[in-house]
């Protein structure tokens, strides 16, 4: 590691995550770190802009694996270049515009039925009488799939 290199504290204060993320990360193989002789944990800095990669890719909506796939992409001996991440980032874009239109439709539809299945409103009578949409699957059918987040059971969290 060169004499620049950061420990786990100065990188999670200056990329404002927890210790216990960046050794998640690091077990995850999103980032990497050295060893000093007694064992203590050191990053060069390129490691902040994977991190900063990390935390946009979750924004937009990457699972962990997805973001690792990504990452694995990118050099670890160098700090990736802008023409790097405009490669990795490209194909967020459909992505972006998938859930910038579901929240638009969402915004805009707050104050109708949205087939929660609830039946409260006075209007699900008319909207959805028999509760049709439950018919659909669990959660609020009427919103666009890209701001519906997929509903978790009980077994699922096992």
């Amino acid at each position: 590691m060169a004499s620049g290199s950061l420990t786990i504290g100065e990188v999670a204060a200056r990329a404002g995550m927890a210790t216990s993320a960046l050794r998640y990360y690091e077990k995850e193989g999103l980032i990497a770190s050295g060893r000093t002789a007694g064992g203590q944990r050191r990053y060069e800095r390129s490691v902040l802009r994977r991190l900063a990669f990390v935390r946009a890719a979750q924004n937009v909506g990457l699972k962990l694996d997805e973001v690792r796939d990504a990452l694995s992409t990118l050099p670890l001996a160098r700090t990736p270049t802008p023409a790097d991440w405009e490669r990795l980032s490209s194909s967020w874009r459909a992505r972006l515009d998938e859930q910038i239109e579901g929240l638009v439709a969402l915004r805009e539809g707050l104050t109708s039925c949205i087939g929660c299945g609830c039946l409260s409103m006075r209007t699900c009578a008319l909207s959805n009488p028999g509760d049709r949409a439950g018919e659909r699957g669990p959660g609020a059918r009427y919103l666009p799939p890209a701001v519906r987040r997929p509903v978790s059971r009980p077994s699922d969290r096992s």
